[in-house]
């Protein structure tokens, strides 16, 4: 991912900036993606949120990418390219978005489990996203708490392993730095590693982002060149939020309150900038 790049208050601001406006992306989509949708209509709404304010997909051209956002439907883990699939009752969708404005980046994403479909199989998949989006808060819980980077990957691999031993860590995808550009130093593992990793640290902001599977984690990306599947065909989801190490303590960048509902379980209250 590169070197790390320690952050001004300034410059978080503008990163803060950023990140809301794909918090306002998440509201849209959450507002307006039903059963029979395409995934390209929802990059369309993407696109639209973007253009009002005044900003531009970071993901869009990004080693050529070629959708403003990314949308993962079921055995699809991460960067799954927008495109005439039809969104179906039942359907466990992960929302991965980006902006960029003022030379600045937002990156976060969200899962959905559409209504409908057989109830047995919608109960699971919102387990399954129930359980990675927990997982990605105990990993944020972790910045606050804890030392070094590997803190935060080892609270996701406790909090997976003892409430969920039945699903998977995916190995290969990580989270990271984020700043100047989408994707910086450190990297931010969603495991456990014997590497306790830099130590976490003010100016840092980082993008906690689990992928966890129903099914085994071993996968394979498509002809396309992006789209990422699970190799047995089991589901995937993945929730990700962008997190701001200042003076006083932390502050989840796409979220309005900072994250403070969320994280007022772990003993953590986040500080604004």
């Amino acid at each position: 991912m590169g070197d790390i790049e320690y952050k001004t208050r300034e410059q978080m601001l503008y990163c803060q900036e950023s990140a809301l406006i794909v918090n306002e992306i998440h509201n849209a989509l959450r507002e307006s993606v039903h059963v029979g949708m395409t995934t390209a209509e929802a990059d369309d709404i993407a696109r639209d949120v973007l253009v009002s304010a005044g900003a531009r997909s970071n993901f869009l051209g990004y080693y050529e990418y070629p959708a403003h956002i990314c949308v993962s439907v079921n055995e699809e883990i991460v960067h799954g390219i927008p495109g005439e699939r039809v969104i179906q009752s039942g359907d466990i969708v992960s929302f991965d978005c980006g902006a960029v404005k003022n030379g600045w980046h937002g990156d976060s994403c969200f899962t959905m489990v559409m209504p409908g479909g057989d109830e047995a199989i919608a109960k699971s998949r919102q387990r399954l996203s129930d359980m990675t989006e927990e997982s990605m808060w105990a990993g944020i819980a972790a910045i606050a708490n804890g030392a070094y980077i590997g803190d935060i990957g080892g609270a996701i691999d406790d909090f997976v392993t003892e409430n969920s031993p039945d699903l998977d860590i995916v190995l290969d995808y990580i989270g990271h730095g984020i700043g100047s550009q989408m994707h910086q130093g450190p990297d931010v593992p969603n495991y456990r590693t014997r590497a306790r990793g830099p130590k976490i640290r003010s100016g840092m902001i980082l993008c906690v982002e689990p992928m966890l599977t129903s099914g085994s984690q071993d996968n394979v990306t498509l002809d396309d060149g992006w789209t990422v599947v699970t190799l047995d065909g089991k589901d995937a989801c993945h929730w990700e939020c962008q997190v701001a190490v200042h003076d006083r303590g932390i502050w989840v960048l796409n979220k309005p309150d900072g994250g403070a509902q969320r994280l007022e379980k772990y003993g953590v209250t986040p500080l604004p900038l």
